[in-house]
């Protein structure tokens, strides 16, 4: 069992991950968006729309400090262990607290507002719930981590040495089951939602993350005529003149 979710999961997760992408985009390109449903209600998404989405980034920069970044590269630059885990709590917290409050306000949004609600997917209602519980247990790893390693709560346990070098391992197709088998059932149950997560990401509307409006920046004006009668004569209006007029 050790094997299977430490080895064999993280890369039935990455692989539908990489393969669900390509097939989404080959198969069903016109899809790959948020699906908006700002015209329907607007109030509530400028709320929790800026505080989700920030509050994400600065999660995901937290977590790539904290799996990427190996603990020798932090001791070398002079941030000792102590330091790093108050940074971590001071900047973690109020990131998953912003990111928590925005998926709330955007949960609430969708099951009270009826034309919002009526365009809500099945998978985008399961999508939100694995979701919370991603953050939520985040949340939990980031106090609970920081107490333990601070020594301020229950043993010691230094996540950087466990947790971070299996997930940087993954990538390096060399994962040791035994550095998460050990590790606190917080961290564990983190571990697998996110990459449940992530083999889900490619079939909702998360794929918006990959896109970008580069076209944008070279594609040609879209130019509107008017056939239609307007101001500009003594009169205050002018007749209509047959085909196209010169652009001026």
């Amino acid at each position: 069992m050790s094997t299977f979710l430490w080895v064999i999961f993280p890369y039935i997760c990455l692989a539908t991950f990489v393969v669900g992408h390509v097939w989404r985009y080959r198969y069903d390109k016109f899809g790959w968006t948020t699906r908006s449903s700002q015209l329907y209600e607007d109030r509530l998404l400028r709320i929790g729309s800026p505080l989700f989405h920030f509050g994400m980034l600065f999660v995901v920069v937290g977590h790539f400090m904290g799996l990427v970044v190996p603990q020798s590269w932090t001791d070398g630059a002079g941030l000792s262990h102590e330091v790093y885990h108050v940074v971590a709590l001071a900047g973690g917290i109020p990131a998953g607290i912003a990111a928590l409050v925005g998926l709330a306000i955007l949960v609430y949004r969708r099951r009270t507002v009826g034309p919002v609600f009526r365009a809500t997917t099945v998978n985008d209602k399961v999508m939100y719930a694995v979701l919370g519980v991603v953050i939520v247990l985040g949340m939990w790893n980031t106090v609970a981590g920081s107490l333990l390693n601070l020594g301020i709560a229950g043993d010691h346990y230094n996540y950087r040495e466990g947790v971070s070098v299996w997930f940087r391992q993954v990538f390096w197709f060399q994962p040791d089951a035994s550095l998460m088998s050990g590790a606190p059932i917080g961290f564990q149950l983190h571990a697998l939602a996110a990459f449940l997560l992530v083999a889900m990401w490619p079939f909702t509307r998360l794929v918006h993350v990959f896109s970008a409006p580069l076209g944008y920046l070279t594609r040609p004006y879209i130019v509107y005529r008017s056939r239609d009668s307007r101001p500009g004569t003594a009169t205050g209006t002018r007749a209509q003149k047959r085909g196209w007029e010169r652009v001026q």
